[in-house]
């Protein structure tokens, strides 16, 4: 990252987590975790077998058949993910923008990383033509690209990539001789499912494909760490599923004990579960809809948030304006919007932009109300927009945006 040895800086950039969804836990995912309190034994580093097999019939029900054998649980999606990198070794291609932890994991490995642009119409996926001329670039000067990461339904822009897209894409990734990890965290968050419905690419490639998903998207609460894999059910894959147990056991990432126990009815999906994700997704989807419509009103650019509760502006329009403010690229950005929105909203440039961009993820968990109880009112309300509590933290927000015209 441009700034570190002046800096001191480390290879990852400190700063405040994301804000999570401004929702309360679940009551019945509580009863568990609680219920699960006193259990003194440890998870084995993978996950137990309880956890696995509710893992296994997530899966399931999603048309991928997963042994159990083949699943692997960690605490969060970036313990999950070195692991993976460590056990499938060589240069990583990341989208351009893409998740703000990705370079970062790469780079505490000293693995070389190379960002590839998305098409036009979606963020999480490469363009399979830029991806075909990045990896034949990067082996002619001598790199060794091994490992494709993607995510259809994408964080940070918050779309999610046309089926047609998704298998060009992973078809030339595979015929490069690529493994691809698919991060689906967001897959179970999309705002209009019967329009809009995620294709994993391990549907399309089951052999060469290993799927990752954080529950902190649609599950639980970001501050319970749990995360699973699936391995893609080959004997060439079962060496690297022991080589990521191997890494999580040296670095004592396991489940704790209470969170597994939440994690695995939270991945068996009773109904209560299935309909807070239900309408959770709804809700994020009605409001980031309306944040993303001030947004452009005031003459910023993003694309039509499609899943996850965020969206993604490019604020390049008011760089002459922001400039006046010192703003010169998307790491003041964050700090600027985040000191008027009383929220962190975690910057572009950690998403994979090029220097100099004004891009940055905006997080629709805050609108939804500064209390408990506005926040459950958002919840169960059949026009969350019609709220006062919600009205007037959208209109807060559009006028950040109005002032910089």
């Amino acid at each position: 990252m441009q700034g570190t040895a002046a800096t001191g800086r480390g290879p990852v950039r400190y700063g405040p987590p994301a804000p999570g969804p401004g929702l309360p836990v679940l009551p019945e995912l509580a009863e568990a975790l609680a219920s699960a309190a006193g259990r003194t034994e440890p998870e084995p580093p993978g996950g137990g077998p309880e956890l696995r097999e509710a893992a296994r019939g997530y899966w399931l029900r999603r048309g991928l058949p997963t042994p159990a054998e083949r699943v692997v649980a960690a605490p969060g999606a970036q313990a999950l993910l070195i692991a993976l990198l460590g056990a499938y070794g060589g240069d990583v291609l990341l989208p351009r923008p893409c998740p703000a932890w990705w370079s970062p994991q790469a780079r505490l490995l000293g693995r070389p990383s190379y960002h590839v642009p998305t098409p036009a119409e979606c963020g999480g996926v490469p363009d399979p033509y830029a991806l075909l001329e990045t990896v034949r670039r990067v082996r002619a000067e001598g790199g060794r690209p091994r490992l494709l990461l993607l995510c259809v339904a994408d964080d940070p822009t918050a779309t999610v990539a046309p089926p047609e897209t998704v298998r060009e894409a992973c078809e030339a990734a595979v015929g490069e001789g690529l493994h691809i990890i698919s991060d689906e965290t967001w897959r179970d968050t999309v705002h209009h499912p019967h329009e809009t419905v995620p294709i994993s690419p391990a549907e399309m490639c089951p052999e060469d494909v290993t799927v990752l998903a954080d529950l902190g998207g649609a599950f639980t609460p970001p501050g319970w760490p749990a995360a699973v894999a699936r391995f893609p059910d080959t004997v060439a894959n079962a060496p690297r599923r022991a080589r990521t147990l191997d890494v999580l056991a040296a670095l004592g990432a396991v489940v704790a004990a209470p969170l597994a126990a939440a994690a695995a009815l939270a991945l068996t999906e009773p109904a209560p579960v299935v309909e807070r994700t239900r309408r959770a997704a709804a809700l994020h989807g009605r409001v980031a809809a309306a944040a993303h419509h001030a947004v452009l009103d005031a003459g910023a650019l993003a694309r039509p948030p499609q899943a996850g509760r965020h969206l993604y502006a490019d604020l390049g329009p008011f760089r002459a304006r922001l400039a006046a403010h010192g703003v010169t690229d998307s790491m003041e950005l964050e700090d600027y919007l985040t000191a008027r929105l009383a929220a962190p909203a975690p910057g572009g440039h950690r998403f994979g932009d090029e220097l100099g961009a004004l891009r940055v993820r905006l997080s629709t968990g805050p609108l939804l109300g500064a209390t408990e109880e506005q926040r459950l009112d958002s919840l169960e309300a059949a026009d969350p927009l019609q709220l006062p509590h919600v009205r007037e933290a959208l209109d807060r927000f559009a006028a950040v945006f109005t002032e910089l015209r």
